[in-house]
């Protein structure tokens, strides 16, 4: 069971996955509503609904165009859902204020992306942005209805899903946390049961789906772990109703705006414009693309980005894709190596036809995947087909800083003819004697004269090819499936958690 929700997690896209959600979420809810399990009726769901998605749609088609930007249909998708599912429907066929909020909510969180941004990068939640503006404009306040007991189940299962996607459980955790203990504090300050407050909160409030979506939200969360965590914490302490700060009492909308300043402050700035300068075929489907970014791009070696290519007709894929930074930040140049697969995505096709002088933006900085501080301390990768990128980034990293690191590379290809990057390695063996291990695992394949080892990366290889693994940091970077495998090996091995770092990205599928 578990082995095929990863398959359909690793096929799904970040957004479409969230997507995918929010709708779901929306069909429980009409469905309940029909039976009379859920106050809101189903026609005027589906009435606020269309017209807030209606609103979105030609929004966005009208800033679109006037900033010139990319047209992002999935994103526009995703915050009129949202919006769906956090304004009341209408009491009433006549019931103007609601339908003043499902134009103006719409309109605002749309223009948020746009105008309220510094960089290209979008400094707020969307929705969060415009319902807070619109309680202030115009006195109309958000219900976050989701947050009703009979759609919790659907809340918990599709929020599990997303969790597992996106491995944002350290986030996720942490504003739970935090937000229990300040609903605690809170009720027990005002005389009531901590214990009966967090239950309230945890069952009876949009608490659970805020925890899910809003703070999920990948353009507006921190890059590392460490201010990811201490970004949940910080939502999560004022998430609280209770709270009240200069007389203004908190709301879901004020918490995240405020931990979208910090995570602002906190991540990198701004969104970059990249131009296709050249590409080259550097191993069987794989291609190698050099882009020139519009100014400088400050990353760290191991690092990935978020690339949106705008595009007719996307697929179910969608627009946007991760991907590993293969350049190092010594380079002029901006490269990613991209596996090319039979019946490619509409991204891919995109891509691959894109003439040189070609554009395509880069934002969304982030990962821990990244070298020590410790030059000393002794290092392992492992590395399954296009998960070599990474490496690469490291390793014309420290040839171009002189960085002697101890270092065991062990690389695993179907083919001789797969393997990428086999030069930059090459020179780091030469001069930082750097380890460098190729294995083959088409053992039928296996060229006459291979000096390499054959068959997939084991235990009995490693304890072979890296006799001090006790001693070193492994990383492991490669296809979903492997990196869990491997991940669970060195683990058997007595490798503590601590010590085994995998390269992860949302977008990963």
């Amino acid at each position: 069971m578990l082995n095929a929700i990863d398959s359909f997690l690793n096929r799904t896209t970040m957004y479409r996955l969230m997507l995918y959600y929010l709708a779901a979420l929306l069909l429980a809810a009409l469905a309940l509503g029909a039976f009379g399990i859920l106050h809101y009726g189903p026609l005027a769901l589906l009435s606020s609904t269309l017209i807030i998605l209606l609103v979105c749609l030609a929004a966005n088609a009208i800033f679109s165009r006037v900033f010139e930007s990319p047209a992002n249909l999935e994103s526009t998708l995703i915050t009129a859902l949202i919006l769906a599912l956090i304004i009341s429907p209408p009491s009433s066929i006549g019931d103007m204020a609601s339908l003043s909020f499902y134009f103006w909510a719409p309109v605002l969180a749309i223009a948020s992306k746009y105008m309220i941004a510094i960089g290209r990068k979008h400094i707020f939640n969307p929705a969060a942005f415009a319902v807070a503006l619109t309680s202030i404009m115009l006195g109309l306040s958000a219900s976050w209805w989701v947050g009703s007991l009979p759609l919790l189940p659907f809340v918990v299962v599709g929020g599990a899903l997303v969790v597992r996607k996106t491995r944002r459980l350290d986030l996720v955790a942490g504003f739970l946390i935090a937000a229990l203990l300040s609903t605690m504090l809170l009720g027990l300050l005002e005389g009531r049961s901590a214990l009966s407050a967090a239950w309230n909160a945890l069952f009876y409030s949009s608490m659970l789906f805020f925890a899910f979506v809003m703070i999920t939200e990948p353009i507006t969360t921190p890059p590392d772990k460490a201010r990811r965590v201490a970004y949940g914490l910080l939502v999560g302490a004022l998430f609280a109703p209770q709270l009240s700060i200069a007389g203004v009492y908190s709301t879901p909308e004020l918490a995240l705006l405020a931990g979208n300043v910090f995570s602002y402050l906190a991540s990198p700035k701004g969104k970059c414009i990249l131009t296709l300068r050249e590409r080259a075929e550097i191993g069987t489907g794989l291609r190698e693309f050099s882009f020139a970014p519009d100014r400088k791009f400050d990353f760290k070696p191991g690092q990935y980005v978020e690339l949106t290519l705008g595009h007719r007709c996307p697929d179910g894929r969608g627009n946007r894709r991760y991907f590993t930074i293969a350049s190092s930040p010594t380079e002029n140049d901006v490269m990613f190596g991209i596996k090319f697969y039979p019946n490619p995505s509409s991204f891919k096709k995109t891509l691959s036809a894109m003439a040189e002088g070609g554009k395509i933006v880069a934002g969304q900085l982030a990962g821990d995947f990244t070298l020590p501080s410790d030059t000393g301390q002794k290092l392992a990768f492992i590395a399954g087909g296009i998960g070599v990128t990474p490496y690469r980034s490291m390793v014309k990293y420290m040839l171009d800083k002189g960085e002697g690191r101890p270092m065991v590379l062990l690389y695993s290809n179907k083919l001789a003819s797969d393997i990428a990057y086999g030069g930059i390695f090459d020179e780091a063996r030469k001069r930082l004697q750097a380890k460098v291990v190729y294995t083959l695992t088409d053992i039928a394949s296996v060229p006459h004269g291979w000096t390499g080892q054959s068959g997939p990366i084991n235990e009995k290889m490693i304890r072979e090819e890296v006799p001090d693994y006790a001693e070193r940091l492994f990383y492991v970077s490669g296809p979903n499936a492997m990196v869990m495998a491997m991940e669970k090996m060195l683990k058997g091995m007595g490798i503590p958690g601590s010590r085994i770092k995998t390269d992860f990205f949302p977008g990963f599928a």
